[in-house]
């Protein structure tokens, strides 16, 4: 839909898309990336998570990172290069007159199998 226009942009981020949980030494969960329901990130999380999507927004379109390592190391953080001082785009990424697929693409998990995990594990939960 933007595409054409020279003063505004939408790019998808994927720093999420193949993101594991993450561990602690043991092996375990490490909840210290989590709030106290388990679910939502704790600042620690959402520090992670904020380093994730500023480093997408550095990357070129085509070779974004599509996992965040959870590694909590500041160095890893990437800056604007004097060569390429903006935000990546579609447009500076070099894919201004190319082909490059928008698509939707097919989600990787069937959608019939997050109802089935669903099920599953409210009747596990209720056992």
């Amino acid at each position: 839909r933007y595409e054409g226009r020279e003063d505004f942009a939408v790019v998808m981020q994927p720093f999420f898309r193949n993101t594991l949980l993450p561990l602690d030494s043991n092996g375990k969960p490490d909840l210290s990336f989590f709030a106290e329901d388990c679910f939502h990130f704790s600042a620690r999380g959402y520090a992670e998570m904020a380093m994730a999507l500023w480093n997408n927004m550095m990357e070129p379109v085509g070779e974004k990172q599509t996992y965040n390592n959870f590694t909590h190391d500041r160095s890893k953080l990437k800056c604007p290069k004097p060569e390429k001082p903006f935000l990546s785009t579609l447009r500076n990424s070099g894919f201004r007159d190319s082909d490059f697929n928008l698509e939707k693409t097919e989600p990787s998990v069937p959608y019939w199998a997050v109802i089935v995990a669903a099920v599953a594990g409210v009747l596990v939960g209720s056992l």
